[in-house]
């Protein structure tokens, strides 16, 4: 005979203070209604809480994402391997932290607090002190890698103690729980990724914008367990918590406020202790050094862009072969905006009008107000023929095609003042994409004269990015290096190399309606090109694409 129990059968008790079941022999009483009421009074502001808090944790994780890759950007350039570096680091990482949070879901709230005090410090200083690194120790790669995967475990062990602490608060299916917390995290992210670029970084920077971001996260992380999770943690504990979460404030708010000394010191050490003039646009970093006498120096993220006493070389490179084949009334500077091409330009009397368009808008407005860079340029910019344009060079063309009418188009000349991807230029502005849409704009005639380094397979890449577009090159060289004073060691004597194109093959001269030039004449011209073309390869390298950029 078989006794049946009287009543429904006994649940299981379960130990509030971790959502587990208790061990066979090990039963837990539940928590005393007077701890466990402030949880479970009012059981869907409380979960609406959590969501809150995964929203902002979410939005913090990807804006500090997003300022390791900015950062990669700038210092070091090559976008698509530093973006590759931190994303995949950073997935990685939140894998493994998602596993080690297995051992602290016992103490879910604790853990919560302490994960993000450390999250908020971690993050916060990372820009700084990846800032420090490049500048005074070099070991930027290492540092990026080593930040980047102790912030991506952080960020993987939020979202299996929020699960807990979910569950903590009212016990529900498992797959409903995860699916809340999940639209909470990933919304969050897209808040934080449009935040980063149209907020944070335009009116911050990421410097401060990572510290500010850090400060929100920790205010986040301790309100969530200080207010809703108080019943878990013992007083001293509590107090324990308090303490850190001020200290973590603190330590961000002195950061905060020693961060232009950290930033002025830094670039003393890279660029020596005559700064004129430093700031972090949109798109750059701009530094420019020297008395107001001159030297100048120019860097761009970091890379020297302008030797003043040497600078003259690649100006006129770029521009008198080009203003000497042919008409140069219309011309189109893409790039330039430092104003020194500018002024080779406007040397030449037949040029009416010039449109300059640069993606950089503070570049034009430095080499306007600077005296020094100012004088170096020859006041260029403020000519009445200059008209500027605050875009980017591809976007414009691509603008500038479809509308023709509404520009001054077409160019009798396109002057590329862009950087060599070999001296760190984007490979966009060099690509067959790039050289088709401004042989668009091209008139009758018209010409375009690109730099191409002093590396010759770049050479012979663009090479055959012109060709593709249906245009005939001469290449030739200027001797000398355009930033031979500005650097330490034996002057760099292999010269550089640079492109003139155009629908038949253009001559190679120099105009007479402008003064000689200092770095350039008629032999050096013809001598560099023909030596230059008895190197072209038999079967030249493909050009560059946007779908294939090696």
């Amino acid at each position: 005979m078989i006794n049946h129990p009287a009543g429904p059968p006994a649940r299981p008790r379960v130990d509030l203070d971790d959502g587990t079941p208790p061990r066979p022999g090990h039963g837990l009483a539940p928590l005393p209604a007077r701890r466990r009421s402030r949880m479970r009074s009012r059981p869907r502001l409380a979960r609406l809480a959590v969501m809150m808090a995964a929203f902002v944790c979410a939005a913090c994780g990807l804006v500090y994402e997003l300022e390791l890759v900015a950062l990669g950007d700038y210092l070091l350039g090559d976008t698509v391997t530093q973006t590759s570096v931190v994303l995949s680091v950073m997935v990685f990482a939140m894998g493994l932290g998602s596993l080690l949070a297995k051992r602290l879901t016992r103490r879910p709230a604790t853990a919560f607090a302490l994960v993000e005090c450390a999250l908020a410090l971690t993050g916060g200083l990372s820009v700084l002190a990846l800032y420090s690194c490049w500048a005074w120790l070099g070991r930027y790669q290492a540092a990026m890698v080593g930040l980047t995967c102790l912030i991506g475990i952080l960020i993987g062990a939020e979202i299996p103690l929020l699960m807990t602490l979910v569950q903590r608060i009212r016990r529900e299916d498992a797959g409903r729980a995860a699916a809340d917390l999940f639209a909470a995290d990933y919304v969050g992210a897209l808040i934080g990724g449009l935040a980063f670029p149209f907020l944070i970084l335009p009116t911050l920077g990421p410097g401060d914008g990572a510290l500010l971001t850090g400060a929100v996260n920790a205010v986040a992380g301790a309100a969530l367990v200080l207010w809703l999770f108080r019943e878990e943690p013992a007083p001293r504990i509590r107090r324990l918590l308090w303490g850190g979460c001020l200290l973590v404030l603190g330590l961000l708010a002195a950061a905060a406020a020693g961060s232009d000394a950290i930033e002025r010191a830094a670039r003393h050490a890279l660029y020596g202790g005559q700064v004129r003039f430093a700031t972090r646009s949109r798109h750059q970093e701009i530094v420019l050094t020297g008395p107001a006498e001159g030297p100048l120096r120019l860097y761009l993220d970091g890379r020297l862009a302008v030797c003043g006493p040497d600078e003259y070389r690649a100006s006129e490179g770029l521009v008198h072969p080009a203003m000497a084949a042919g008409p140069d009334t219309r011309i189109l500077l893409l790039g330039g905006g430092d104003g020194l091409a500018l002024r080779e330009v406007l040397r030449h009397r037949g040029v009416r009008s010039v449109r300059l368009v640069d993606a950089d808008p503070v570049l034009p407005r430095l080499a306007r107000t600077d005296p020094g860079l100012a004088g170096l340029g020859g006041h260029s910019l403020d000519d009445p023929r200059v008209h500027t344009t605050a875009a980017d060079p591809m976007a414009w063309l691509r603008g500038a095609g479809a509308n023709a009418s509404e520009d001054d188009g077409p160019y009798d000349v396109v002057l590329a003042d862009l950087p060599a991807p070999a001296d760190g230029g984007p490979v966009k502005f060099h690509s067959q994409e790039f050289y088709g849409l401004a042989t668009r704009l091209l008139s009758p005639g018209g010409r375009i004269a690109v730099r191409a380094g002093s590396d010759l397979d770049g050479l012979w890449r663009i090479d055959s990015g012109l060709r593709t577009a249906g245009l005939q090159t001469a290449p030739y060289a200027v001797p000398g290096s355009p930033s031979a004073t500005c650097r330490p060691g034996p002057p760099d004597v292999s010269g550089q190399n640079y492109l003139l194109a155009a629908a038949t093959r253009p001559p190679l001269a120099l105009a007479p309606d402008a003064s000689p030039p200092r770095a350039l004449t008629p032999d050096t011209l013809r001598t560099s090109s023909a030596r230059l073309t008895a190197l072209r390869p038999v079967r030249p390298p493909a050009a560059l694409t946007l779908l294939s950029p090696h």
